[in-house]
């Protein structure tokens, strides 16, 4: 049986014979058998009226097989995350002006909070946490007073604050002023579910791009808005979708002559581990955030799917530590020029507990523990400019399966294929390179392989009619061979 011609990905643990993954570049899956603190000044703290509580233990944090793990969409979800806006914590205790200071300098005193309002609670609550974040980034510069009036009324000034300040283009201040302007948050509604996501400015001709799992719940005649960091808002329109890339494509509607200024694009295959980087987006519905970071990691396989629960494929991702939460996904990560090298899409989740990828079979969200993945930019710009020009997506294939319970290095072809049908194609690309069941990939250009999932990101960082020479071994022996890769258009799901 071809291999463009894929089902879903079957769940970890289940029977069956092999099924290939959701918009996976020619490549049949089987499924797996088992899916300081700095010293404190010397001080006398007060004595707690209460007992403290023990810290909370934690798993220990040992290294993961090399299978890719499953991993969380950074999509925002609909439902209501409190844990995302907590009180804050208590207020330290009294001060002691006659405390020993480690540096021989008094710090200058803090000032005291205004005392808390009654209010409504949900975004509200949020509203106050955040603007005490915002007031605690701005004590930097000058702190905050806030008098009451006698009408009860407050009013807040600052004190001896610069009114310009001058911060170069290429301070992280100086790209995220000049970025924002660029990204949007999308919201898209259904009539089953909704979600909250990340995009920015692709051309002039009002082409946002953005993640395929971001714009799904709208796929099916839902509803798009677009909003920029001005707060202005538009309706928008699905362009094209590629589900096994995770990219999608949205065009504005109703933006009349607004003049867009997209954001420039990098070169992801440049970029190197310890790289600086500078995520933008709506974590947890925030918009206008902006975190840094570095590359941790490239070339990372890392599940995609549509966030529904649909099949999954693999892209090879960069890694990065900049915080990504939940509505980041579709936001760009930049490099210390600005310049987009990535489109942030999933993160690691510390407590998935054996969930379906991306948090698809969880009712919660999980925020970042440094672990965020993007989609490389010149993966995404190939797809972009595809969708744009046909509106579906066009995938590189080998015309091959590939065992997923094959525990040693490499990527080693199936005996059978889907459904019992070839584990080879007949005149597909990888039996006209001389491939055959039971041979282990090694190396596909340059990419070492050391599983299946690995091979199919390294396959969609090629494009269709690419020449890749490869390294395999069969019978113990090792040999190389080159394979022109073919191409499937659209999703099997589409």
């Amino acid at each position: 049986m071809s291999t463009e011609n894929e089902g879903d990905l079957p769940a970890s643990g289940q029977d069956g014979g092999t099924r290939p993954a959701e918009g996976e570049p020619g490549v049949s899956e089987q499924p797996r058998d088992t899916d300081m603190m700095p010293e404190a000044a010397p001080s006398t703290p007060p004595v707690p009226s209460t007992p403290p509580t023990a810290a909370p233990e934690y798993q220990q944090t040992a290294q993961q097989p090399a299978v890719a793990p499953d991993y969380q969409q950074t999509a925002q979800q609909p439902a209501v995350q409190p844990s995302a806006f907590s009180a804050p914590p208590p207020p330290q205790g009294p001060y002691d002006p006659y405390a020993p200071y480690a540096n021989g300098q008094a710090p200058a005193p803090v000032p005291v909070a205004p005392p808390k309002r009654r209010g409504a609670a949900g975004l509200v609550t949020a509203v106050i946490v955040a603007a005490l974040v915002a007031g605690g980034v701005g004590g930097g510069v000058g702190y905050w007073a806030a008098n009451r009036t006698d009408n009860g009324s407050t009013t807040i000034s600052a004190a001896a604050s610069p009114k310009n300040l001058d911060r170069s283009p290429t301070s992280v201040a100086g790209i995220a002023n000049s970025a924002l302007p660029s990204v949007v948050t999308i919201n898209a509604s259904g009539s089953q579910e909704s979600g909250t996501g990340t995009g920015f400015v692709y051309d002039r001709q009002g082409h946002i791009l953005t993640n395929n799992h971001v714009v799904a719940p709208a796929a099916g005649g839902g509803k798009l808005t677009v909003t920029f960091s001005n707060g202005k808002t538009y309706n928008a329109e699905v362009v094209g979708r590629a589900q096994g890339y995770d990219v999608a494509v949205v065009k504005l509607k109703n933006a009349g002559n607004l003049h867009l200024t997209p954001l420039p694009l990098g070169d992801s295959t440049k970029v190197a581990v310890g790289d600086a980087t500078i995520a933008i987006g709506a974590p947890f519905g925030l918009s206008g955030t902006v975190t840094t970071g570095i590359v941790s990691a490239k070339d990372r396989p890392v599940a995609s799917s549509d966030g529904q629960g649909s099949a999954s494929s693999y892209m090879s991702a960069l890694q990065t530590d900049a915080s990504i939460n939940p509505g980041n996904s579709g936001g760009p990560l930049l490099n210390a020029g600005g310049a987009v090298i990535g489109i942030n899409s999933a993160i690691q989740s510390a407590n998935n507990g054996g969930s379906s990828p991306f948090g698809g079979g969880s009712t919660t969200q999980s925020g970042s523990i440094g672990l965020g993945f993007a989609i490389p930019i010149n993966e995404a710009k190939y797809v972009a400019d595809t969708l744009i020009r046909t509106g579906t997506p066009v995938y590189a294939v080998m015309g091959l399966s590939v065992d997923m319970n094959y525990e040693g290095v490499g990527a080693k072809v199936s005996q059978t294929g889907a459904n019992g049908g070839a584990a080879v194609t007949a005149g597909g690309p990888g039996a006209k390179a001389g491939l055959k069941p039971g041979d282990v990939i090694t190396k596909f250009g340059d990419t070492v392989i050391d599983s299946g999932p690995t091979l199919i990101g390294a396959i969609w960082q090629h494009r269709p009619g690419d020449h890749v020479q490869l390294t395999y071994t069969r019978a113990g022996k090792t040999a190389t061979t080159t394979v022109t890769l073919g191409e499937r258009k659209g999703d099997s799901s589409s």
